[in-house]
């Protein structure tokens, strides 16, 4: 089967750029507390016992599965570059990392507590969505959670140079409804919405930036035997 387009220039950029990409974001987080909220809120629901790993699916160099596994979650990384997913076990030894798609990920159905997807669809042209969240949805057991942070808006740029390199990569802002529209009809449950302004660390261009907490439906529990009539002692 032939590789989307967008695939191979992702992957392409990501290599040219993972280890100079780790050593600029690496602390990322430790400046934005809302965002690490999100991720608290979401390593609380999938940290109830026996509920499973979590793919933290894009991992990049692996800051927020490292994140994750600080936080008591039994994380692991995907990413589609092989030279993120080399980069990311020498920065964080101990935890797992394997290389993959979104568009097809090599884990069983109903395997996993919760998925993460930290900026990972940000290159995904909008029209492929809809398989990238069923793809996400597939992997879910009944009840897990999803954590997706995106731009919000409604464009489209092209970046040529970026960490330090030149390269070739879009970039999608999405409307905040349309990506609630895509995820219920891909068979999610809204739980949390956040939408917040770009911090004075991140360039004005960023725009806002959007956080969906949303889980898969519990599964339906068996029915019990029917209760017969009452009997008076």
């Amino acid at each position: 089967m032939t590789e989307a387009p967008y695939l191979s220039a992702t992957r392409t950029a990501y290599d040219t750029v993972a280890v100079d990409y780790e050593k600029l974001l690496r602390d990322e987080l430790h400046g934005k507390p809302l965002d690490r909220a999100m991720l608290a809120a979401f390593s609380e629901l999938v940290r109830a016992p026996a509920a499973g790993p979590v793919a933290d699916l894009g991992c990049g160099p692996g800051r927020v599965t490292a994140h994750l596994h600080a936080l008591g979650v039994d994380a692991f990384g995907v990413d589609l570059s092989p030279g993120m997913i080399e980069v990311a076990p020498r920065t964080h030894p101990g935890l797992r990392f394997e290389e993959g798609s979104m568009t097809g990920l090599d884990l069983a159905d109903d395997g996993l507590a919760g998925v993460v997807a930290w900026y990972s669809t940000v290159h995904t042209p909008p029209e492929l969505l809809p398989a990238v969240f069923a793809e996400c949805h597939r992997v879910l057991a009944p009840g897990g959670h999803m954590l997706l942070a995106f731009k919000a808006g409604d464009r489209h740029r092209r970046l040529e140079q970026a960490y330090g390199h030149e390269l070739c990569l879009d970039v999608y802002w999405m409307p905040v409804e349309r990506v609630v529209d895509l995820l219920v009809a891909a068979g999610f449950v809204l739980t949390a919405e956040l939408v917040r302004e770009p911090y004075e660390s991140e360039k004005p261009h960023q725009g806002r930036q959007a956080f969906l907490l949303v889980r898969t439906p519990e599964a339906p529990r068996p029915a019990g035997p029917e209760a017969g009539p009452g009997r008076c002692p």
